[in-house]
């Protein structure tokens, strides 16, 4: 494995944090060159420095869609730290269907318009899409858009396609659930067509302008803002603040706070979950 050099780390991670917000210092030298190697060795490329060169050149962009799927960290699950779903499930949908019921007309189905940040490869938005399945169980009353959207191409292919390995299903899926809605195909499970239907996939930076998406009353954006510095963190929620509508709620992790980062979010408490929403 090619060793990287301070120069290098100064240069690369400056073309990543612009093409992706992901915030790299020196202390990150070993991550870039484990993520990294296998794009280098791929394009016979002599160096760090080479990758970099080629990348800015090409104008495809294929060599940057490596380097985003390479550096980009996948790390999830279904129903990761389960509370989270808890809240979704008996706080806020049945709060905002309470409310969009009793402002929708006779003609109109009540909507509801969730959206996956950083959906990474679809757990989570799946996740979510089996909890409105439970709770809901005539969907057709509704009217429901699922968004879910990541930067890395990779990500967004294995999500639309919705197959999992045997240790990607088994982390955090309780085995009713995967008998209920997923198919064995060899050696991996899929999910179900009418789970699939549900959740349209897209490819988004969240560092770019969100202004395409249109509104949402659920937000979910989970252990990303993470990666960010400050400021590229107050910017991205201060963009989420635009997009969710007044009564609508979002959901960070559970290590996360917008403390000093958005002042236009108030926590909220339900049992042992915070979710924020904006303040009137």
């Amino acid at each position: 494995m090619k060793k990287i050099s301070p120069d290098e780390i100064k240069i690369i991670a400056k073309y990543i944090h612009d093409i992706s917000g992901i915030f790299l210092d020196e202390s990150k030298a070993y991550l870039l060159e484990t993520r990294l190697d296998r794009v280098i060795k791929e394009n016979g490329f002599s160096s760090f420095i080479e990758l970099y060169r080629q990348a800015k050149a090409d104008g495809t962009k294929s060599i940057e869609r490596k380097i985003i799927d390479a550096i980009s960290t996948n790390e999830t699950t279904f129903f990761r730290d389960t509370s989270p779903f808890d809240v979704l499930q008996h706080k806020i949908l049945p709060d905002l269907i309470d409310l969009r019921s009793a402002n929708s007309s006779s003609f109109l189905p009540p909507q509801i318009r969730i959206w996956s940040a950083a959906c990474s490869t679809g757990q989570e938005v799946y996740s979510i899409a089996i909890v409105l399945k439970e709770l809901l169980p005539d969907l057709n009353k509704y009217n429901i858009t699922l968004l879910g959207t990541d930067i890395s191409d990779a990500s967004i292919s294995q999500s639309s396609y919705g197959s999992y390995n045997k240790f990607e299903i088994e982390r955090g899926l309780p085995q009713e659930k995967l008998i209920r809605y997923f198919s064995r195909k060899g050696d991996n499970w899929k999910i179900k067509d009418d789970i699939r239907a549900m959740v349209k996939f897209s490819k988004q930076n969240l560092m770019l302008p969100l202004n395409g998406l249109g509104k949402f009353d659920i937000v979910f954006c989970r252990n990303v803002a993470i990666y960010f510095n400050t400021e590229d963190r107050k910017k991205l929620f201060d963009k989420i603040a635009d997009i969710l509508d007044p009564d609508g709620y979002l959901i960070i992790g559970a290590a996360e706070s917008l403390t000093g980062v958005c002042p236009r979010f108030e926590p909220k408490k339900y049992m042992r979950s915070i979710f924020y929403q904006l303040k009137g």
